[in-house]
């Protein structure tokens, strides 16, 4: 009993941890995405202890327990198998109305992964039921096996999540822990018949997983469960390589074969910096490098320019240089988090610029007070905090939020709404302006010039309103999934 009520709880909560990770590349692995998780297994947990207990008093019988157990290994096992066609279309359904990642990782949980452990939440009260042959141990007993169920949940989380997920993926986690839950249900039920549940679990881990999801246009030149998210590349028919990564909607780096321009929001902090002076910047932070599309063209037009490039998943730094031809003259990589790496560096910058995001949410605590008052502190006089502010069409409030947190740092702050759904900010302790940018322009590269003109043409005054963010309050992913839903109903109306 002890085995089993100890695999049982390594199963429960290492599913959690494989569910969040599975949801991952379609909805992106928020606080939110991972309170419904934590949450939807809370509430099958309890509703799973609640029946147990009725159905031991029913039918306290150790085949009965095993045959749970069994249940429970089958349905596990087909978790990520009807993932990838459910996740798809709810999805799709949702883009649809732009809902939000809170509603679709909602149902994406529920469905997945509730009923599997719910059948493991019976399992506990009815150990317990078997295992208690006198009133006066109950107390002993039930002790004991709910502490080594927790052990077993402490083994789950990190068996998951620093051994299984990264060197077998997440499909096969999930097959890994059914076919514990198989083999020690077997043991129970103790029928001949029932070895075939983990023979089949065995045979379904041999299977190859092929591409976690499909490419719509193109092929798939690499994807990897990393340390941090789903990430994949992509090439299209031109040779056009794309880097998506979690949710796959957004493109996190570009590379062109024989460009540098991506005609996209990357080429704008190739020409803003100017803004503040005429000067190329000596130096530069890139915070948020993923593989390479500005640090890249930088090497290019400004080859004198130091760039850090600083990226928390150095296996997108890699994919960077392997397939996306990211090099410099004066390149240097960091695998790191950004806030925490700009904290320790001694270097100071012309330029800071973020593009840290997981998409639709920025790092929240690269979107307040104490951060931009630690950039400000990482700047050359004169230097510039640039940031790329993603929302969707048609909102402002995350753009007025940033710009308000920022403007309680810096003298001054602009805005280049360069895209629909992508407005850079410009903050600074020296003035912003299109005519010190257009000044600059005859000794711009010629591929440049257009494109500084056109920027120069649209900087602005930054939004008001907004409150300020700090550490100790940012409800970045609340403000986002708000608007997200917002834009859904005004375009319903």
């Amino acid at each position: 009993m002890p085995v089993l009520v100890f695999v049982v709880g390594a199963a429960s909560l290492g599913s959690e941890i494989a569910a969040a990770r599975l949801l991952a590349p379609w909805f992106g692995d928020s606080t939110i995405v991972w309170a419904n998780t934590i949450a939807t297994v809370l509430v099958a947990l309890s509703l799973g202890y609640w029946f147990g207990g009725r159905l031991a008093d029913q039918r306290p019988t150790l085949e009965g327990l095993g045959r749970l157990v069994l249940a429970a290994a089958g349905l596990l096992a087909l978790v990520p198998f009807v993932a990838r066609p459910f996740l798809k279309v709810s999805v799709d359904a949702l883009d649809s109305v732009e809902a939000g990642a809170f509603v679709g990782s909602l149902i994406g949980v529920l469905f997945l992964i509730a009923a599997p452990v719910f059948v493991m939440g019976c399992v506990a009260p009815y150990a317990i039921r078997l295992s208690v042959t006198a009133v006066d141990e109950s107390g002993r007993i039930a002790g004991r096996l709910y502490a080594i169920s927790t052990l077993g949940s402490l083994a789950g989380t990190f068996l998951s999540a620093l051994l299984l997920i990264p060197f077998l993926g997440t499909r096969r986690t999930f097959l890994v822990f059914a076919l514990g839950l198989a083999i020690v249900g077997v043991v129970a039920l103790r029928a001949r018949i029932a070895t075939l549940a983990p023979a089949g679990i065995a045979l379904l881990l041999l299977l190859p997983v092929g591409t976690i999801k499909a490419a719509s246009d193109g092929r798939v030149l690499w994807e990897a469960e990393t340390e941090y998210q789903y990430a994949r590349v992509v090439e299209d028919p031109t040779g056009e390589r794309t880097l998506e990564l979690n949710e796959g909607e957004a493109i996190h780096s570009l590379y062109r074969p024989g460009r540098w321009l991506t005609d996209n929001y990357w080429d704008e902090p190739l020409v803003l910096p100017f803004a503040a002076r005429p000067e190329p910047p000596r130096s530069m932070a890139i915070l948020g490098n993923a593989a390479g599309t500005v640090a890249r063209a930088y090497g290019h037009f400004f080859p004198r320019t130091r760039v850090d490039a600083v990226e928390i998943d150095g296996e997108l730094t890699d994919v960077g240089r392997r397939l996306f031809d990211l090099h410099g003259p004066n390149l240097h990589t960091h695998a790191a988090d950004a806030r925490p790496w700009l904290r320790a560096t001694d270097r100071r910058f012309d330029v800071i610029y973020v593009d840290a995001y997981r998409q639709p949410y920025i790092p929240f605590y690269l979107a307040t007070k104490e951060f931009f008052e630690l950039a400000r502190d990482r700047l050359e006089p004169g230097g510039i905090v640039l940031i790329n502010v993603g929302h969707p069409e048609d909102s402002d409030d995350l753009e007025q939020v940033l710009s308000a947190t920022m403007g309680a740092v810096f003298r001054h702050v602009v805005r280049d709404p360069s895209e629909d759904t992508n407005t850079q900010l410009v903050a600074s302790d020296v003035p912003l302006t299109g005519a010190t940018l257009r000044r600059a322009l005859p000794d711009l590269p010629p591929d440049l010039r257009p494109l500084a003109a056109a920027a120069a043409e649209r900087l602005a005054p930054r939004l008001r309103g907004g409150r300020v963010y700090t550490d100790d309050v940012a409800p970045v992913e609340w403000l986002v999934d708000a608007s997200l839903v917002q834009v859904a109903a005004e375009g319903h109306r």
